[in-house]
């Protein structure tokens, strides 16, 4: 059972952004990383494939009921919402939110209610404004929030609506947030 995971939003602009913070974990990183990257509905392995050319840790589109463990990258699939919990993972087909399926801010809820104060949440590019809800839950559960600066966004809109909420712990450029995700998964 993860005692805390990272749980990471995106949308346009988003393989970059994440394969620079991918590209920033160590082998040895000790918390599961939870990912939703707004895709077309299509099923294919393509980002999956992708991201893991970046990272030396495992990545995978989520199964239903998948366990969640450490040290792995989880992807959301086309077309469902994912949920966590502190064992195993749940997809949903419910209405889109914030017009997405995936959405970031049901995965953030998730985590926020399953892991509280264990939640380390990433808000990264994207052109509208799913996360900035999750990001206020995980931060009323306990959690930290990192936003990426948004003029080093592709597209600014998802990290400038997260800022604006107040709730961000600190706002990075996109090479400086694998450290400070690292630095506070050892703490």
């Amino acid at each position: 059972m993860a005692e805390g995971i990272v749980v990471i939003g995106t949308s346009l602009g988003g393989l970059h952004a994440l394969g620079v913070v991918l590209g920033g974990l160590p082998r040895d990183f000790p918390m599961p990383v939870a990912i939703v990257q707004h895709r077309t509905k299509d099923p294919d392995s393509t980002l999956a494939e992708l991201l893991q050319r970046r990272t030396s840790l495992p990545v995978d589109d989520v199964d239903d009921k998948m366990p969640v463990q450490a040290g792995r990258v989880y992807l959301a699939p086309p077309d469902y919402h994912l949920l966590v919990g502190r064992e195993q993972f749940a997809l949903s087909i419910e209405a889109p939110v914030s017009h997405a399926r995936p959405s970031v801010d049901v995965l953030f809820e998730s985590a926020a209610s399953s892991f509280g104060s264990g939640v380390l949440a990433v808000v990264l590019t994207g052109a509208n404004g799913d996360g900035a809800n999750g990001a206020v839950a995980v931060k009323l559960h306990g959690g930290r929030v990192i936003v990426q600066d948004p003029k080093d966004a592709e597209s600014p809109v998802m990290p400038a609506v997260a800022v604006s909420k107040g709730v961000a712990d600190v706002v990075l450029s996109l090479r400086d947030i694998a450290a400070q995700v690292v630095r506070w998964s050892r703490e």
